[in-house]
């Protein structure tokens, strides 16, 4: 793992792939993944691995745990992503007729409220959220991307959506 992380030695890479790749897939299959989904995860973790292969550090942790909890914390992900719920079924669409146009009316003010509400959020708040949700993150790969704890990813969208939540209600 040093060879990869200190020279990104190919090589070494793919005897790490040969050797966690399989026992990845085998770990999230026994947790209860699909295994197509645990392949595709199992992959994701081994680009992971050598994406941020400068992260590792051997005072800290293990090769094998530092990579089971990368396994770990994508199965968290991948389940919460299966958990969300899929947005409710237009019933005007489905039957071919034209919308209420109180029911249009009502729907473009609780739009407005909400595009208010974000706009008064404090910036790093208003950010998270739409990268959460508009751009489908989980909050493991909102940490990577911006660098901040996972612990504050968490609690500045739970403030967000407290906030959100109260001005909504």
């Amino acid at each position: 793992m040093t060879a990869v992380r200190d020279r990104q030695d190919r090589a070494a890479f793919a005897a790490l792939f040969r050797h966690f790749a399989p026992r990845i897939k085998g770990f999230l299959i026994k947790s209860g993944t699909e295994a197509a989904l645990a392949e595709e995860c199992a992959q994701d973790v081994m680009a992971t691995l050598w994406h941020k292969a400068h992260l590792y550090d051997p005072a800290r942790a293990g090769v094998a745990t530092w990579v089971f909890t990368i396994a770990r914390n994508r199965r968290i992900d991948l389940a919460r992503r299966d958990r969300r719920p899929e947005p409710e079924d237009l019933l005007w669409m489905q039957d071919g007729t034209e919308p209420d146009q109180a029911e249009l009316f009502e729907a473009a003010e609780e739009n407005r409220r909400l595009a208010q509400a974000l706009a008064d959020l404090p910036e790093k708040q208003r950010a998270l959220v739409q990268r959460a949700f508009w751009g489908e993150r989980s909050h493991s790969e909102l940490a990577a991307e911006t660098g901040l704890p996972l612990g504050t990813i968490k609690s500045r969208l739970r403030l967000a959506l407290d906030r959100l939540r109260t001005r909504m209600s």
